[in-house]
């Protein structure tokens, strides 16, 4: 009888045919030496080209060896490090990374703020993933600056806004906090992670989670201030615990790259004075600067004189340009700053008695770009305060006006229109003012504004308002006036017979 019938050869290589399309698939899916869990990032498309050979022993005992097509995937993803990386924002490692370190928190409950540290499952022997070993929380940064934290999909989260979920569940979130040392240089950074689900098995799938920044600044060095990752889990099989490995590739910059003050040559002004105001840009970046923008909101009261301005960048003048927009007003250069470098841009305004009425306060606020990856930059505001002082000028104004007769209806007093006396009008404020002989009133000191003073026709008897026939606003017996601070308004009446005296 032959070792092998026909029937169990056929069996037998059905399932060896099995186990082979399994190992290429195993090859696609999990390269030989892949870490415990891979992300993709959006790359250009890539070839994976695999290969498999086959020997066997037929039952007359021949050999036989196969060898396979080859087969040729194009994927759009490329395989790329799960672990984190802290780079500068230049692209570029940190010169130290000393004192710097990776904190991952839960959320409190607004969604936002950072609440408890997370739990992670300490790891040992073949658990552990370099750098991070021992799966610490919070994780001082290697050398390199690199970071990995390793979540257990078995392990629950604690926090309000994760009520009921495990640490790779769909809806999870974290805060990712960047510690920088205590030098002053940079300043914390805070990562919102929201995990977005698990497609496949919970032992051999695909996770992925989107990464936002909570202070508007690029987390990437592209600029992106959201990006999303998908990684792979590692088959519970090879291990004791199933894990997710997390770290993304974020960038921190210096705290202050471009720094904007504002000075003045004096502290305190009058109505009729000139100002000269002085704004020190300085570039703290690392590369040139450009788009070099400065926009200063001017207080109430306050006119920029344009031929004023003028600017110097380090040694040399530079040209200025000026937009004006309201009480904003706008100053740009076309030049590129380099790194520690100048620009003084200095201009006069002069102060009307408007800017009695306002707080002498203005503000300045910087912005720049920066040459090598576009990142946006700005400073302020910068406040400078004048003092105002009233000088000749008072914030209060003064009320004139004449009641007459007006003959020809027109609202004003010509010439053989005589003024009426002892006529008393009624103020806004309460105040009783009565006509002289010339039919002249004034009164000083009044507070700016919307002001009205009614006629009292009882004051006037054998008179009664006269028509105007120009404005139909004056057919009142009540005036409505503006007066501004320090100002002048005039407020007439005009009046007309109620009969004809007989002959």
């Amino acid at each position: 009888m032959p070792l092998f019938s026909s029937s169990h050869f056929r069996r037998c290589f059905r399932q060896w045919k099995k186990l082979l399309l399994l190992f290429l698939i195993g090859l696609l899916i999990h390269p030989l030496g892949s870490a415990i869990a891979q992300t993709t990032d959006a790359n250009p498309a890539e070839t994976v080209f695999n290969t498999a050979t086959a020997s066997y022993v037929t039952p007359s005992g021949d050999s036989i060896e196969r060898i396979s097509n080859s087969i040729a995937v194009e994927t759009s993803e490329r395989i790329i490090d799960p672990g984190g990386r802290l780079l500068g924002c230049d692209g570029q490692p940190l010169g130290s990374y000393a004192g710097f370190s990776m904190t991952l928190y839960e959320p409190d409950a607004s969604g936002l703020d950072i609440g408890n540290l997370v739990t992670l499952t300490p790891t040992t022997g073949g658990d552990s993933i370099a750098p991070n070993l021992a799966n610490i929380n919070p994780f001082p940064l290697s050398p390199e600056g690199r970071y990995n934290f390793l979540l257990d999909t078995n392990a629950s989260l604690l926090s309000p806004v994760n009520a009921g979920l495990t640490q790779t569940d769909a809806n999870a979130q974290y805060i990712l906090a960047i510690n920088p040392p205590d030098d002053g240089l940079y300043t914390e950074r805070r990562v919102l992670i929201e995990m977005l689900g698990i497609t496949g098995t919970a032992n051999s799938g695909l996770l992925s989670y989107r990464a936002t920044s909570l202070d508007g600044n690029p987390i990437s060095v592209d600029g992106e201030t959201t990006l999303t990752r998908t990684v792979s889990i590692a088959n519970a099989e090879t291990q004791v615990l199933t894990f997710f490995e997390f770290g993304i590739e974020s960038v921190i910059c210096e705290a202050q790259q471009v720094e904007i003050t504002k000075s003045a040559d004096r502290s305190a002004a009058q109505p009729g004075d000139t100002v000269i105001y002085r704004l020190t840009i300085r570039s703290r970046s690392t590369v040139d600067v450009d788009t070099v923008v400065a926009l200063d909101t001017l207080p109430v009261g306050f006119e920029l004189l344009p031929d004023t301005v003028s600017g110097q960048l380090g040694d040399l003048p530079v040209t200025v340009t000026t937009t004006m927009r309201g009480n904003s007003i706008g100053f740009s250069i076309a030049e590129l700053m380099s790194p520690e470098q100048t620009l003084n841009i200095i201009y006069a305004v002069r102060l009307t008695p408007d800017a009695l009425r306002g707080s002498g306060e203005n503000s300045v606020i910087v912005t720049a770009t920066r040459t090598d990856n576009g990142f946006d930059l700005q400073d302020g505001p910068s406040v400078h305060r004048i003092n105002l002082e009233q000088g000749i000028l008072s914030d209060c104004g003064t009320l004139i006006g004449r009641v007459f007769e007006d003959k020809n209806f027109d609202g004003e007093q010509q010439t053989g229109e005589a003024g009426i006396p002892n006529a008393v009008i009624f103020l806004d404020d309460g105040n009783r003012v009565v006509t002289d002989a010339d039919g002249l009133f004034s009164v000083q000191k009044m507070l700016p504004g919307n002001r009205t003073g009614t006629l009292d026709l009882e004051s006037l008897p054998g008179y009664t308002l006269a028509s105007n026939l120009r404005f139909n606003e004056r057919n009142s017996r009540s005036r409505l006036v503006r007066l501004a601070p320090g100002g002048l308004v005039r407020m007439n009446f005009g009046v007309t017979p109620t009969f004809e005296e007989k002959e």
